[in-house]
């Protein structure tokens, strides 16, 4: 049971360092073990996600405030490099969550998108980042009718609010294409999107090569349209993943990009995606409903 902050630090801690020593062996480098270890790393980083902490100034700050659960910090550069240096150990840890979630094999899950601006509008012509050369494009955003400059982050999530995979596209990529990339990476699944995921070729391929069936609401010019009974299923399928994307918009921040760099960028949503997946984690371990209580775990009474 957590009934403090502590006891959610600890959790977390025993998670990362118990996923770590399964993937210790890919992913680390000859060498002695550093003086801060990979999962105190690790574990500060997904903590601090789960808190809002986004910069590693205010990470390490608040990190001060508690040196009975981390003692060995580093120093903000030095930090923010090791940090990056773990990038994919971030999704692998995630990876080691989904397997021990039963639920993650829901063959019945729910795609949607959400924009990842990383330059504000005004700026792009000033901006000096790597962000062109790493596809960021001017992209709009139908759901918030606006234009963003950066990418659109794709969520393939269970209807029990696992996020399953993600796939992180230019902003300017249609859905459809982007939808049919991260499904061809699966099979056999109901999938539930919006309007932006019709494509009756891509849908037809991917029923017949991977046998994954897309299904949309129509638009109101299409000739085929559905029944009421079939439009409330997909709407409170849709309910699921809104709850997700609220998530990890309002706690998560994955929508405000304090990175410099494409990597860097990759490495904070990773980190974050693991951090969410950690905390649906923990609500099934500890016999949360399965509604995620994520705020109740990261700030607990």
């Amino acid at each position: 049971m957590i009934t403090d902050f502590r006891d959610f630090c600890l959790w977390i801690y025993v998670m990362v360092d118990d996923a770590w020593h399964q993937l210790a062996p890919r992913g680390t480098h000859p060498g002695p073990e550093p003086w801060c270890s990979h999962s105190e790393v690790l574990a500060m980083c997904l903590i601090g996600e789960c808190r809002g902490w986004d910069t590693e100034t205010e990470l390490l700050a608040h990190w001060r405030q508690y040196p009975d659960l981390f003692p060995r910090l580093l120093e903000r550069s030095r930090f923010n490099r090791r940090r990056r240096q773990l990038m994919n150990a971030f999704n692998l840890i995630r990876q080691v969550v989904l397997q021990a979630l039963d639920l993650a094999h829901d063959r019945q899950c729910v795609i949607d998108s959400l924009p990842v601006p990383v330059v504000q509008f005004h700026l792009v012509p000033s901006s000096s980042g790597d962000w062109r050369a790493y596809g960021a494009r001017f992209g709009y955003v139908r759901t918030k009718k606006q234009m963003i400059f950066g990418y659109k982050l794709h969520l393939l999530t269970g209807l029990n609010g696992v996020i399953l995979d993600f796939i992180l596209a230019p902003a300017d990529v249609h859905d459809a294409q982007a939808g049919f990339e991260l499904l061809a990476q699966h099979e056999r699944m109901d999938v539930v999107g919006d309007k932006g995921y019709i494509s009756a070729f891509q849908q037809a391929e991917l029923a017949t090569q991977r046998q994954v069936r897309v299904m949309t609401l129509p638009k109101r010019n299409q000739k085929a349209q559905i029944s009421a009974v079939a439009k409330q299923t997909i709407n409170q399928a849709r309910q699921i993943i809104e709850t997700v994307n609220a998530q990890l918009t309002a706690q998560f921040n994955i929508e405000t990009n304090h990175a410099h760099s494409f990597w860097g960028l990759c490495t904070r949503l990773q980190s974050k995606l693991a951090a969410h997946t950690l905390c649906v984690y923990l609500n099934r371990l500890l016999g949360e409903p399965n509604f995620l209580q994520i705020k109740k775990l990261a700030f607990p009474n």
